[in-house]
């Protein structure tokens, strides 16, 4: 990695490796830890060495030249935790890179803009739409309005101000994205402050992955844990219809707006949680959020499961085992194996994935492909 702060900058945890070498280390840690249910080849999903983030944050820090003036820096921790100036990051994608010395020179020269901003955060896409938002210790006024208003035109971004139980947005508070997969466009809309996969080449692969080891279907797909529709979407053309349960709001807007931008009409979104969902399916409780839904109509042969780092409940691993397919993704190699005990009971591991979303860091992704025994 040739970057001034490798090594130095605890956002890297692997940085005494190659990109080669730090990804080998993580296939085999994940080998050793499945080679109870599997000693099959996994399908490895790499990342580029540097420029892969569309998403990134960083803290702002205030200190006086010689001559008294303020000087704004970007700023992360070292591994000691203390305060890490930075003026550039090899993480950050080409656009996000190229903006940053521009955005902290417009900010820097204006103590309105300046004053008591806290952080930073980029929101960018393949189609170099970029969403920034600006924190601050301070209530947000007219001026600051009209101040960034300024930097919007200047930079060609869009923004939105932050503080204390205050939101300001300028343009819009979302991105516009297009992934082409499997030879077709699929377009996003992007919400600040909302989920995003922030390696989009990795996403874009871990997407046509799922699609690649999914057999096309007459009947129909469950999803739990959808999002705002990542991989929903291109998985409806694999389906007769689809029900997706998510229990953040913010999601499910960006969901149903992410449908009418593809014109699909097959997916039905629900903000319920998994459990609730499994209550509603088994008829142990009646929500209101279903009264639109007839349940009776929906002819399941797989359930596809993105979780959070938790993984999965006692009553939605239960609920998979009824499935005839299983697609599981998961951020956390822990918890899936935890799951995985329960799960191979009923079914049997046919595709084993790693994504390497977080180049240089301890982190993978996986997924797993199951059918019933």
């Amino acid at each position: 990695m040739n970057c001034k702060y490798f090594g130095i900058c605890a956002s890297c945890t692997l940085f005494d490796k190659t990109y080669e070498e730090q990804l080998n280390y993580k296939i085999e840690r994940e080998k050793n830890r499945f080679s109870n249910f599997t000693t099959m080849d996994f399908d490895i999903i790499k990342s580029s060495e540097k420029n892969f983030r569309n998403r990134a944050e960083f803290r702002i820090w205030w200190e006086k030249d010689t001559n008294g003036n303020e000087i704004l820096s970007y700023a992360m921790n070292d591994f000691k935790k203390n305060i890490l100036k930075i003026d550039s990051c090899e993480m950050v994608s080409p656009h996000i890179k190229e903006l940053m010395p521009k955005l902290i020179s417009q900010l820097e020269s204006d103590l309105e803009l300046s004053y008591k901003l806290f952080a930073v955060e980029f929101l960018g896409s393949s189609t170099n739409d970029m969403l920034v938002t600006l924190i601050y210790h301070k209530k947000l006024e007219e001026n600051w309005i009209t101040k960034a208003k300024e930097i919007e035109s200047a930079l060609n971004i869009k923004i939105i101000g932050r503080s204390r139980k205050q939101k300001i947005v300028l343009t819009n508070d979302y991105i516009n994205e297009t992934l082409n997969i499997a030879n077709q466009d699929f377009f996003f809309a992007y919400e600040e402050n909302g989920f995003t996969q922030p390696n989009t080449k990795v996403n874009v692969q871990m997407i046509q992955w799922v699609l690649n080891n999914t057999q096309a279907s007459t009947k129909d797909l469950c999803e739990l844990y959808c999002g705002g529709g990542n991989f929903t979407i291109p998985l409806s053309t694999k389906f007769r219809k689809v029900l997706a349960t998510e229990i953040s709001k913010t999601s499910i807007k960006s969901a149903l707006r992410n449908c009418k931008l593809n014109n699909i009409s097959t997916i039905s979104f629900i903000r319920m949680s998994a459990e609730e969902f499994v209550q509603g399916l088994n008829k142990v409780r009646v929500f209101n959020r279903l009264k639109d839904i007839n349940l009776d109509d929906y002819e399941f042969d797989t359930i596809f499961m993105d979780p959070p780092r938790s993984g999965l409940d006692d009553t939605t691993r239960a609920l998979a085992k009824d499935f005839p397919n299983i697609i599981y993704i998961s951020c956390n190699p822990e918890t899936l194996h935890r799951d995985l005990e329960e799960l191979t009971k009923t079914h049997e591991i046919v595709r084993f994935a790693l994504f390497d979303q977080f180049a240089f860091t301890n982190h993978i992704e996986s997924g797993v492909i199951l059918k019933r025994k």
